[in-house]
């Protein structure tokens, strides 16, 4: 071989075993619970959210991206891929009592991530399902769990009802007396963080927080805060909020210090609009959590990269569902998904901001309650009642605001179909049907295609089987 070919040849061997050792990037995925579109400081500047606003405004913020209108059913979404509908999950949320859970045919992400070498851990909220360990975290892709298997308890006693629902792996836990949720799932991520090598392993770290879902309970120094706040379930929610971003902050810090910053992938998302009952806002979107408007579907969400993203510092605007992240995520692993499932790949979209492959999606077909809504390019029909909370609400004002009433105001229910620009109305003000019936037409034809697809809602009635005296004073597997 001449010797000035010797050097160009050593070059490409040397990047080629590079590439081949490249090891796939870590993965963190956030997820905060009933979070407002107008409760992140990228949204509303009176949120003081600062780690979370570095990293939005830093990455690429997702200014179209869509999760379902309540908590299991977007949980669903993220773990498979698929539409609630397709699983069964899109009736309401799995209450402690209902052995409800995602159908073990489906392959969960960190299933798939296991696949491909990836260590796979999980702090935070279920809402899965846990009437039999085969539907438990440990048992559908992660390595460990630390949480809770329910939708709801209190941030300090991890009490529901009669019952206590905390775990580490499979066993129950009792973390540090009279710690706030949010720091106990911040120190074991850390944990795990420190017990991984991030130049040896892969990591995909799920972390549903508790945060901010009701009960009202923080520390108090969050909620001064926002002493300038004078209605105190607002003042306490907007606490949680910046408890929350602390516990992000603190994360990120041992991500940078251990080396993880270098190959890492951090998606943040709510799971649903805000619950204005409960102190959260969704301005100026229309609606709140567990309807099918805007306020109830858009999520507050970005993406963050130091080294993955090719384009950074901007508002995505391209149609997403939360689907999508499951194959998006996948790929950015090397992997690929199953066929059939319902999420797109969105990662030329987000880490370039190419055009959407997306131009249509399901917000929710639900044959219970008789609703359902569907998004076709700039155009949204709502089938049936978008639920119970149909207006604009405003900040609360007064010093000592009770849980506001839910009017249902604005809403007709003799209506039967409901049309909306969302492009040039995205805050849902003009219902425009009868000014364009063949629009309307043609996305309840779509809608109708669609509906032939669906799985019947799995709604078992309550198992007494489940009470919690049964097993200690838990909420545990084992009744169905």
């Amino acid at each position: 071989m001449r010797r000035e070919m010797i050097l160009p040849t050593l070059l490409v061997t040397f990047v080629l075993l590079s590439l081949s050792s490249a090891r796939p990037p870590h993965i963190v995925l956030i997820v905060a619970d009933d979070l407002g579109w107008n409760d992140v400081g990228w949204h509303n500047p009176q949120i003081y959210t600062p780690n979370l606003d570095k990293m939005a405004q830093n990455g690429v913020i997702l200014n179209s991206s869509y999760v379902q209108p309540i908590c299991t059913p977007t949980r669903n979404s993220l773990m498979t891929g698929f539409y609630p509908y397709h699983t069964g999950l899109q009736h309401f949320v799995i209450l402690d009592d209902i052995p409800g859970y995602i159908p073990s045919n489906f392959t969960t992400l960190p299933q798939k991530l296991k696949q491909l070498g990836y260590s796979t851990h999980m702090v935070g909220k279920w809402h899965l399902g846990y009437c039999n360990w085969k539907y438990t975290p440990t048992y559908r892709g992660f390595d460990s769990f630390m949480g809770y298997y329910n939708g709801r308890e209190g941030y300090y006693n991890h009490k529901e009802g009669t019952g206590y629902d905390f775990r580490l792996n499979e066993d129950v836990h009792y973390p540090t007396h009279g710690e706030y949720s949010a720091h106990t799932f911040a120190k074991r991520a850390i944990d795990i963080l420190n017990s991984v090598d991030p130049q040896k392993e892969s990591l995909f770290l799920y972390l549903p927080f508790q945060s901010v879902h009701e009960p009202l309970e923080v520390p108090e120094k969050y909620e001064n805060i926002y002493s300038h706040i004078q209605n105190k379930e607002r003042r306490t929610y907007c606490g949680m909020v910046s408890a929350m971003d602390e516990a992000v902050g603190n994360i990120t810090t041992v991500l940078r210090e251990r080396g993880f910053m270098d190959n890492l992938l951090l998606v943040f998302t709510s799971d649903n609009g805000g619950n204005f009952q409960y102190g959260a806002n969704n301005l100026p979107l229309r609606g709140n959590k567990n309807t099918l408007w805007e306020g109830g579907t858009k999520g507050a969400a970005f993406v963050y990269s130091e080294t993955l993203l090719k384009k950074t510092n901007y508002e995505n605007t391209e149609m997403m569902h939360a689907v999508d992240l499951f194959p998006t995520l996948l790929h950015v692993a090397g992997g690929i998904p199953d066929p059939g499932i319902d999420g797109m790949n969105m990662w030329p979209t987000i880490s370039e901001n190419k055009s959407s492959p997306r131009t249509e999606f399901i917000y929710n077909i639900d044959e219970i309650d008789k609703n359902a809504a569907i998004r076709v390019g700039d155009y949204k029909l709502i089938e049936g009642s978008p639920g119970q909370s149909n207006d604009w609400y405003p900040l609360p004002t007064r010093e000592v605001d009770v849980q506001q009433e839910d009017s249902g105001d604005s809403f007709s229910a003799d209506t039967e179909y409901q049309l909306f620009d969302i492009k040039n109305d995205p805050t849902e003000h003009f219902d425009i049907s009868e000014k364009y019936p063949d629009v309307v037409d043609r996305l309840k034809k779509r809608l109708e295609e669609y509906k032939k697809s669906l799985v019947p809602a799995h709604v078992p009635p309550p198992d007494p089987k489940a009470n919690p005296k049964y097993y200690n004073g838990t909420w545990s597997p084992g009744w169905c």
